[in-house]
């Protein structure tokens, strides 16, 4: 059935599988796996991937097949390698194979602006050349006589290597362009076009002192160099501050040695310039950063300069274990721990997973990090599935500090003193032992951690007559408080409104405003320790394209005594002065119906606390909360992660959640709320029915049932789950699924989230 003048196309669409188009004859020899093609889709062009030659074998019968439009590509701008990478993607996580490949690319490389020729490029400037050397000052007399700037202008460019940017002699050393032109038309020089990296994390770098390894490193380090073989894992469960980044670096320094090259994700964006900067100090000019916060040309630029080979070591979130790298020897999960490497929507992968893939595929190394390992690969190193290896001290010498829990249901005497002020509507921030703690701090010219993982001013608006609360039109939440907006504001939709003067419902006054958020302890922190330097970073304060690195630098040159922010701060930075970490208040997400709640508190609670005591001086953690009996603030409090680990699997085996069983989250969504409850039912029995005809064993389907947050973006929502002891029999029905009933209706929409890493 396959054909030498038939290739499947993959497009950045909806539907699962690909498209075949004939090739026409002018074309054969350019079309090949990897290259993008113009294709025609209904009635449009659209920009696709070239999947394979010929057709594939799973199609029931032949298509009707148009012809290729256009070949954009001299050479695949996808190996064979991420090719087949991007395959595995699609088929594991029931996605679209040209989502997928839009995914791993830059932007505009597919979908519309592609289409429309809009891609990103390469940048050029025009650079001024010498084209012919004058040795003796005569010569140079007879040429220029009296074309004085002209002879500047050359001895400039001879003192430069020959050659510069023709924006930077006429914008910076004040030649005009007449002079340019003179020195041209006397054939002395020539113009011409130089492409031009768009880094923005170019430039010097401090040199990085080299610190004998710890023992404890020692021996990590010698057992990756064993283990350095095709597709193994390992899992390096290292305390905060145990020296984790230098034992990623030994590890790529190995792996160039031997030629290789290596990647290196990192859950935030904020992380990155830090890790940049480490890097860069040992390895130079081979690192480059791919996220989401850089220019497109920037992204695009990064993006060619590895797979061209010209850098080796690839840093960023999630989306950077797509790196085109030459060569690959090791990949590095920073926090391996972390949901931000689980993309929310459609192509749903979880970079933890694909990087072990991809590691697996191409023959290299898979490390992955952390103080908090998620349960499932703790799970997979207690069973031997990945090896374990283990750093449980600082390399300061210095223990881990110290963690206090505050009753915040205790409030009698002095520490109902900290804030007087609290009243009716206004919760107590600040807890007297808190207070001190930090005065202390900034008495001793040393530095504070505050965290919220809650942004805005207040958590809701209520009216106290009545009791009604403010919630957005668009989606089933309460809306937040913004105080310097002065809005309330959906932090799931991102639509606001004006702040009431009365109540809608009784004709009440204005409502209070109640609970507490990050812009909240701002104003408290001020109130409070009017001379200190305060610094908040959360999503409102990082909106601009460098705030966050500019907040941090801030911190690290101790311009700043106080940071405070939400999750971004609680992970991964170094600041050796930094002795106290305030929690402001711990049961923050402890309680949502999820069944990674508690495992997520625990996790953030023990990443927050190691920002202390990082330095020569011990830090202190205090940890404000109403729960302090909970185990998993009990085993942060106590640094017990094996404890905390060993209680959680315990109480998810019942249930059957990971790690003991597989899991998908099947989401029905519409605007009309009896359409989505219908199709929720029927899809969810329709899939019993396929698992007792099929007598699939192992694998229950349960729901459906509303979504805890049942609408959003005036879409509700309905869902249901499949558990399964195997993860081929759970594939399986997910892609029968999709395949047949993947469009539940007009209007409607089925999302398949295998391996959720959360239910709401």
């Amino acid at each position: 059935m396959s054909s030498a003048g038939v290739c499947e196309v993959a497009v950045a669409r909806t539907f699962l599988g690909t498209l075949a188009y004939s090739i026409p004859a002018g074309l054969v020899g350019a079309v090949t796996p990897g290259v993008r093609v113009q294709v025609p889709l209904g009635g449009s062009v659209v920009v696709g991937v070239v999947d394979r030659m010929g057709l594939r074998e799973d199609r029931e019968r032949k298509p009707r097949l148009r012809d290729l439009r256009g070949v954009l590509d001299e050479e695949p701008v996808v190996d064979a390698d991420l090719l087949n990478l991007s395959r595995w993607i699609a088929d594991y996580y029931v996605a679209p194979l040209g989502a997928v490949l839009k995914a791993a690319l830059p932007p505009g490389l597919l979908g519309g602006r592609a289409a429309r020729g809009a891609s990103p490029g390469a940048r050029t400037e025009r650079v001024l050349r010498i084209l012919r050397e004058l040795r003796t000052l005569t010569e140079r007399e007879r040429l220029f006589g009296r074309a004085k700037r002209q002879r500047q202008l050359y001895e400039t460019l001879e003192s430069v290597g020959g050659q510069a940017a023709v924006r930077h002699l006429t914008k910076q050393l004040g030649f005009s362009s007449a002079v340019v032109n003179g020195l041209v038309a006397r054939q002395m020089a020539e113009i011409v076009e130089r492409e031009v990296d768009r880094d923005p994390f170019a430039g010097p770098v401090e040199a990085e002192p080299r610190f004998a390894l710890t023992p404890a490193q020692q021996h990590v380090v010698a057992e990756l160099a064993r283990l350095d073989a095709p597709g193994r894992v390992a899992l390096l469960r290292g305390v905060t501050g145990s020296g984790k980044t230098v034992v990623y670096l030994n590890v790529l320094e190995r792996q160039l040695a031997k030629g290789r090259s290596g990647i290196c994700l990192v859950p935030e964006i904020a992380l990155t310039p830090q890790t940049v900067r480490r890097f860069r100090a040992r390895f130079g000019d081979a690192v480059t950063v791919l996220h989401s916060g850089l220019s497109d040309g920037e992204r695009f630029d990064a993006w060619r300069s590895l797979r061209e080979g010209r850098k080796r070591i690839a840093i960023g979130p999630r989306s950077a274990v797509f790196a085109p790298v030459r060569n690959l020897g090791a990949i590095i999960v920073d926090e391996e721990h972390e949901s931000s490497y689980k993309q929310s929507d459609v192509p749903r992968y979880h970079a933890r997973s694909v990087a072990v893939m991809r590691a697996k595929m191409e023959g290299c190394l898979c490390l992955l990090g952390s103080a908090t390992p998620a349960l499932e690969s703790w799970e997979n190193a207690r069973t031997g599935r990945y090896h374990l290896l283990e750093l449980d001290e600082r390399v300061t010498g210095q223990g881990l500090p110290p963690v206090e829990l505050v009753d915040l249901q205790d409030a009698t005497g002095r520490e109902a003193e900290a804030e007087p002020a609290a009243g009716r509507g206004r919760l107590r921030v600040f807890s007297g032992r808190l207070r001190d703690a930090i005065a202390v701090r900034l008495k001793r010219d040393e530095q504070t951690i505050l965290f919220l993982n809650r942004r805005g001013y207040a958590s809701f608006a209520e009216c106290a007559p009545c009791g009604h609360v403010w919630s957005c039109d668009a989606c089933s939440v309460t809306l937040t408080y913004h105080r310097r907006r002065r809005r309330l504001v959906c932090h799931h939709c991102g639509s606001t409104a004006p702040l009431p003067e009365r109540c809608g419902e009784c004709d009440g006054p204005a409502p209070r405003y109640t609970g507490v958020g990050t812009e909240q302890v701002e104003r408290r922190v001020g109130e409070l320790f009017p001379d200190a330097s305060i610094a908040r970073m959360d999503l409102d304060t990082t909106g601009s394209k460098w705030a966050h690195v500019e907040i941090l630098e801030a911190f690290r040159r101790r311009e700043v005594d106080i940071l405070l922010g939400t999750q971004m701060i609680a992970k991964g930075l170094d600041f050796p002065h930094v002795t106290l970490v305030g929690v402001i208040n711990a049961d923050v997400g402890l309680h949502l119906p999820d069944f990674r709640a508690s495992e997520r508190t625990f996790q953030l609670l023990e990443q927050v606390a190691g920002r202390a005591g990082r330095g020569s001086e011990p830090g202190e953690v205090l940890v404000q909360t109403s729960r302090p009996r909970h185990h998993a603030l009990s085993a942060a409090a106590a640094h017990d992660y094996v404890g905390f680990a060993t209680r959680e699997l315990a109480d998810r085996g019942e249930p059957g959640y990971p790690p003991h069983r597989r899991l998908a989250n099947l989401v029905v969504s519409g605007k009309q709320e009896s359409r989505v409850i219908d199709a929720a039912e029927e899809l969810s029995e329709w899939t019993r029915e396929l698992v007792r005809d099929q007598r699939l064993g192992g694998i229950e389907v349960i729901g459906p049932a509303p979504c805890p947050i049942d609408r959003l973006r005036e879409r509700w929502r309905w869902h249901f789950l499949v558990k399964s002891d195997r993860a081929r029999t759970l594939g399986g029905v997910l892609r029968y699924l999709a395949e047949r009933r993947g469009r539940p209706g007009t209007g409607l929409r089925l999302e398949i989230d295998r391996d959720p890493e959360a239910l709401l």
